[in-house]
Parts: C-alpha cells; structure tokens; sequence
C-alpha cells in the first residue's frame, strides 16, 4: 500500500511513531534534569509518571499498528468480492458491488474518526477537571488576583519557573536581571551565608543535616541546574534586591519574605497541583477584559 505522503502506510506509520518516540525520550530528560537528585519524593513521583507517559504511549503505538493491520485486511477482501464481480456476466442476478473506496477517503475518514476520539477524551478529561484539585484551586488563586485588578502570568514549568517568575517581575520595573544572574546570585549569597541556610537543608534519605560539601554541591545546582527553587531561594533573593517577594497562595493568606524592606513587593503565585509532579511558580501582571482566566 503507497501512501500519498511518500513511501507504503506501514513506513509512515512506523517513521512518525519513532519520532513520537524521540519526542517523549526529549520529554522525560527534562524532567529528569528539572527534579533534583536528593529530592526522592519528587523522583518516585516523576518514575511514576514517566512510566504511565510510556505505557499509554505504547498502547497508542499497538493499537495503530492493529488498526492498520485491520484496514489492509478489509481493503483485501474488498478487492478479492470486487475482482470476482467483474468476472460475472452482464445479465447475473447478482447485485452491483458498490463503488470502491479510496485509499485517500479511507485516510480521511480514519483521521476524522481519531479526531472526534480525541475530542471526546478532552471533553471529558475537562468535565472531570472541574471537580479537580487543580482546577479548584486555580479558581481560588483567580479570586485572590482579581480583588487586586491582576491576573496569572503563566510560566513555563521548566524547573527554572521559580527565577522565572522574579526575573518577569523585575521587568515589569524595567530591571534587566536574567534567569542566570538571578540563579548565579542565590547560590554565591547562600554560600557567603552558610548559617542563615544549611540548618534547613536536610538529607531525604537520612533525615540529617547537609554536611558542608552536600551544602556546596546543593548551591552548585542552585546555579548551574534547572534544580526548583523554594523558600530558602526566594529568602536569598529578597536580600539580593533588597525587596519583600509576596507569595499569593489558594488556601492561606499571603506570605511575605523580606518584611525588613520597604520597596514595594515583588508578587509570585505558588501553585500545589499545577502539573502532575507538582509544586509550580507562575508570575503575576495587570488584569485584562479579555482575561481566560
């Protein structure tokens, strides 16, 4: 069977799952580098999650292969009842086979098929939804927000969302600092402040405090890595811009970090059922008419 794309169906089916492969393997690198290695709650979450991402993926991949399998089998019994029709004479009783059916209106209806199935899964997965975790607290965040004329400025949840989240602040009051000066920033502060950090470092296997290598080891990550940031970062950060950094969350009131300073506060929103490992950073910006949200 040729396909119109270029080569047999059975080649373009395999070419575009290989390369759904790939893009998967892509996927599960980076939230492999944006979990940190100590933080075994998160790393047992992120297997867990991989391997669902695997399994319905090579499910995706049996069923189209079998899907395949199923047409070819039903175009050859179409050609085999059209090839003997032909061979009748004019004036057989037997009926008129109906007119054959293109290679490309199979392609078309097959793709229509697959698409309303998928329709269907996101209409139901967003019914679901509106009874979820996610979902409700989404809404509590939107309320919290819109009492202040502002709205969620999404961040891309990358490991880096945190940096991410102050370094959009920051220009939003024309300041130029990056996601890598702000993380280079932290770990040099927390490194010339060992005793304001490393009593609140603990290892997640043994329960016991950071030694001073494991402490310089976590700083290096802090710097070079897409390791999350957290309190203890956004604590550092307060001191590096000499500014209050707000944090806006959906079941308690705001927190403020850097209470000691008077500039007028930096604002993030912390997300606990963002996406499926977790904990997320997003920005803030002005409210709009034309607001999803």
């Amino acid at each position: 069977m040729e396909d119109e794309e270029g080569g047999s169906e059975e080649a373009v089916l395999a070419r575009r799952q290989r390369k759904e492969k790939k893009e998967l393997q892509a996927k599960i690198q980076s939230m492999k580098n944006s979990v940190p290695k100590n933080d075994k709650k998160r790393r047992k979450q992120m297997t867990e999650e991989i391997a669902k991402m695997e399994s319905e993926l090579e499910e995706k991949h049996k069923q189209e292969l079998a899907d395949l399998s199923q047409n070819q089998q039903a175009e050859t019994e179409v050609n085999s009842i059209s090839n003997g029709v032909t061979s009748l004479d004019i004036g057989s009783d037997v009926p008129a086979q109906q007119p054959r059916v293109s290679k490309a209106q199979k392609r078309r209806e097959k793709k229509a098929a697959l698409e309303k199935e998928r329709d269907e899964r996101i209409a139901e997965a967003e019914v679901e939804n509106l009874s979820g975790a996610r979902h409700l607290e989404s809404q509590k965040v939107t309320q919290i927000l819109s009492l202040r004329q502002l709205q969620i400025k999404q961040i891309p949840s990358d490991g880096h969302c945190m940096y991410r989240a102050i370094e959009h602040q920051l220009k939003e009051r024309d300041r130029d600092d990056t996601l890598t000066n702000l993380r280079r920033q932290t770990a040099d502060y927390m490194l010339s402040h060992v005793d304001d950090f490393l009593p609140f470092l603990t290892n997640s296997a043994t329960g016991d405090m950071y030694t001073q290598d494991e402490f310089e080891k976590y700083c290096t990550e802090v710097a070079s890595t897409p390791a999350w940031g957290g309190q203890l970062e956004l604590r550092a950060l307060s001191h590096i811009l000499k500014t209050p950094i707000e944090v806006i969350q959906a079941d308690v009131s705001p927190i403020i970090i850097g209470e000691e300073y008077s500039n007028k506060p930096i604002t993030v929103v912390y997300m606990r059922h963002a996406y499926g490992l977790g904990e997320h950073y997003n920005s803030v910006e002005p409210l709009t008419v034309t607001s999803a949200e």
